[in-house]
């Protein structure tokens, strides 16, 4: 069935008080962004629900994208008719005929925000289901968990069908808890990491670190791919590329090996906090599980902390290796994270990485560098790129996959 309207309703925003208002209008605006190659998609956000009119474009694809937009509880594709219960009782049967199977139940569930309707809720429910009742043999009545519900809601402008409620994504809308950069990778946990961020309402953008020619163009495109991945929840992130070839050769050839993956690490968080002051970040999130490799150590975390006073928050920090890969293929993104690309962190990993480095070695072996130089050459390279739903990186690069495999 085409639908013409989609009632969102809201989650966690009803508890939200004097600022309701606020997440109500960044919803509607992650949702048009969402939905920006619909173009004849009209949002309206209103305090107790959103309503978005379809005006002819496909149902199924919208409802689709509209499962992960984040700060939604549920919503229902409904059909508008006009002012008319002939049209509505024959609509409905319509409707309940479309989905019946052998003794299935039903109701009828009737609220009016037109409360001038010549008929009452209860009198519409008993003229709408009795219909039903005489024009779909085999159905039958149960007022207490039927198979399905039929919600009819008289507005001024028409009376509405629904049958069902689509489960949403659930948590906050992006962007009503601030801004945020996460330092993506190629792997599996960063973009698990961004995915929980967005979830309670954090805008990130991502901080990608690449080492030409050490790292391929493929590399750095499956880190935009990934990124691809993420934008249905939000509709758009920004993706920054950060050249970070120089910083690498210099701490493989004047720090010890054992310490090559601390001190690249912590230049790594200098960048990430540089941007984050530079573009109205006010933390720093990564993938990090503790003791999942030898920089994830409380040791290590601590000695590569020392360098920013931002806060860096680990959402992934306490689960295991398969928590983390069954969340990742829920959002897709799984496969794409263990395609053989090597990034910046692989490629010079030690043979020997200190687990437990010492913070006063650490802080040693920089003091023979030229941080501040190295900071600033890496952050006058950088390059952004607004990446949206739809967006491909890594089409023109599959043949040069298959030939790793």
């Amino acid at each position: 069935m085409q639908y013409t309207e989609i009632m969102v309703r809201y989650g966690e925003l009803s508890t939200k008080g004097k600022n309701r208002r606020n997440f109500i209008d960044r919803l509607g605006f992650n949702v048009r962004s969402a939905m920006h190659d619909f173009p004849e998609l009209v949002v309206k956000a209103h305090r107790d629900r959103m309503h978005i009119y379809l005006n002819g474009e496909d149902s199924d694809k919208v409802i689709e994208r509209l499962k992960q937009v984040f700060g939604i509880q549920n919503f229902s594709p409904s059909v508008r008719v006009e002012r008319d219960v002939e049209a509505v009782k024959e609509k409905a049967v319509e409707m309940i005929n479309e989905k019946f199977f052998d003794g299935m139940t039903f109701k009828v569930n009737t609220r009016r925000s037109d409360h001038h309707f010549v008929y009452d809720t209860n009198e519409l429910n008993e003229m709408i289901g009795g219909y039903v009742l005489q024009n779909v043999p085999g159905l039958k009545v149960k007022m207490k968990n039927p198979d399905i519900t039929l919600r009819v809601e008289v507005r001024c402008d028409g009376i509405y069908l629904s049958h069902e409620k689509i489960q949403g994504a659930g948590g906050l809308p992006v962007g009503t808890a601030g801004r945020a950069m996460l330092m993506l990778s190629g792997g599996i946990d960063s973009p698990v990491a961004g995915y929980l961020a967005m979830k309670r309402g954090v805008d990130i953008e991502m901080v990608h670190f690449f080492s030409p020619p050490y790292t391929s163009e493929q590399a750095l495109n499956k880190a935009k791919e990934l990124t691809a991945k993420l934008t249905p929840y939000v509709g758009r992130i920004q993706f920054i590329e950060v050249p970070f070839t120089e910083i690498q050769e210099t701490v493989k050839h004047d720090v010890p090996s054992g310490y090559l993956m601390t001190i690249q690490r912590r230049f790594m968080l200098r960048l990430t906090e540089a941007l984050a002051k530079k573009r109205g970040g006010l933390a720093i999130f990564n993938g990090e599980a503790l003791g999942q490799v030898a920089s994830q150590t409380l040791e290590s975390m601590a000695a590569i902390n020392d360098v920013t006073t931002m806060p860096v928050l680990r959402p992934v920090v306490s689960m295991d290796k398969n928590e983390i890969i069954k969340i990742a293929q829920k959002i897709d993104t799984f496969d794409l994270s263990i395609m053989p690309f090597e990034d910046c962190c692989t490629v010079f990993a030690p043979p020997a990485p200190k687990t437990k480095p010492k913070l006063d070695r650490a802080r040693y072996y920089e003091s023979r560098l030229d941080v501040d130089g190295l900071i600033q050459r890496a952050l006058e390279g950088v390059k952004v790129t607004n990446i949206q739903i739809g967006d491909s990186f890594l089409n023109d690069s599959e043949q040069a996959f298959s030939e790793l495999l």
